[in-house]
């Protein structure tokens, strides 16, 4: 039997690795899989990617009423913050890292002066609602969440925890068996 032939068992596991935003058609399709009310479990190991696609995340996961479990397996930073909180239970490693920072815009094309203005404006108000948001997931304060964005704070697995925002879990070896050879 193929790999694409497995009959799943439990909750579908998703790998959100990477960029979301080059992997947004992936993991919009991953968690539409998912049956509204349904479990799954997300690993993070992101770096983030655009606002806009951690708002698309958030919002499948929220709308549906997903039963997420999220696991930082390495890194969840920047816009791979949102859709982390947006889980219902969140797990992070001691070595599990978290970078908390402003929204930082770029833009490629020639833009006029006031259409750069109100993008300015924009991504001000967007950024001070995604803390909010933000905030709301995690069920901590506003404050909080602007402390460390606002300081461009990389919080460690053990702080988040600390915090009352994620569970930590240990990484242990699991035992091994060893196997006997028949004579």
């Amino acid at each position: 039997m193929g790999n694409s032939d497995r009959v799943h068992e439990g909750p579908l596991e998703i790998a959100v690795v990477g960029d979301l935003t080059e992997n947004q058609s992936d993991l919009c399709d991953k968690l539409l899989s998912v049956e509204p009310g349904g479990e799954c479990t997300l690993y993070f190991d992101s770096l983030g990617g655009s606002p806009y696609c951690g708002i698309a995340l958030v919002s499948l996961i929220v709308l549906r009423g997903l039963r997420a479990t999220g696991i930082v397996a390495g890194e969840c930073s920047s816009a791979a913050l949102w859709p982390f909180a947006a889980c219902q239970r969140r797990l992070v490693t001691p070595l599990s890292v978290l970078l908390f920072h402003n929204m930082k815009w770029q833009s490629e094309e020639n833009v006029a002066l006031l259409e750069a203005a109100e993008w300015a404006r924009h991504f001000g108000q967007l950024e001070k609602d995604m803390d909010v948001l933000l905030a709301q997931l995690f069920g901590t304060t506003p404050e909080k969440i602007v402390a460390w964005t606002r300081a461009g704070r990389y919080v460690s697995g053990p702080e988040l925890a600390a915090a009352g925002l994620a569970e930590l879990i240990e990484l242990k070896p699991l035992a091994l068996t060893k196997r006997r050879r028949k004579p």
